[in-house]
């Protein structure tokens, strides 16, 4: 099965070039089984030996990163309010959730989608909650940009240095997410702590 998407991502990109590296990233960004860690080391592995330009390769990399969330983004935007109404006595969704998700977005949307655009699972669906919390739309493509052009480069430089080795990032990358995921486990449950340390304080007094 993964040398199956191997092969499918490698003749994309060797086939259509820059267009090919928008498609599938942009395809990454949404709910799609393209991990980026397939994509942006082979495209480091290209840079390497000249056959794509490191620039163009950022650029149009982060371009799809963009497009797939935008995408995401105005399904939750048009499309979550409706789904919640209609369907979401059946999964415990209320109007009130709407509320929140939108002072939530208000509040932390920034930091969120740029911290979201490095935890596994989560860059993948952060954009649609951005989109139902109907986060400001100049900002969520800053923050997505960022955090997305962040990562990407990151990828590719590791495909940069591996070369013909360039496989071996997903190898690794299951141990890393592992790690990112506990990391990001222990800093939310720091915070919810000291929320309720906070609230217990402020009714004893």
């Amino acid at each position: 099965m993964l040398e199956a998407l191997v092969n499918i991502i490698t003749e994309i990109i060797l086939k259509i070039s820059y267009t090919g590296i928008i498609i599938l990233m942009a395809l990454e960004s949404m709910i799609a089984p393209i991990p980026s860690e397939l994509v942006m080391p082979f495209i480091g592995f290209l840079v390497a030996t000249n056959k794509l330009s490191l620039t163009l390769a950022i650029i149009f990399s982060s371009l799809g990163t963009l497009l797939g969330s935008l995408i995401s983004y105005y399904i939750g935007k048009i499309y979550g309010d409706k789904f919640v109404r209609k369907f979401g006595k059946y999964i415990l969704l209320e109007e009130a959730h709407l509320l929140w998700t939108e002072d939530f977005f208000k509040k932390h949307g920034e930091k969120t989608i740029f911290i979201g655009r490095f935890i596994p699972v989560v860059r993948h669906v952060i954009s649609i909650p951005a989109g139902i919390g109907k986060m400001n739309l100049p900002k969520f493509i800053i923050y997505t940009l960022i955090g997305g052009t962040i990562w990407n480069s990151f990828l590719l430089f590791l495909g940069y240095k591996l070369a013909e080795n360039w496989k071996t990032v997903h190898k690794y990358s299951s141990i890393i997410d592992v790690i990112v995921i506990i990391l990001f486990v222990i800093i939310i449950a720091w915070y919810f702590f000291n929320i309720i340390k906070i609230f217990k304080k402020n009714k004893e007094e």
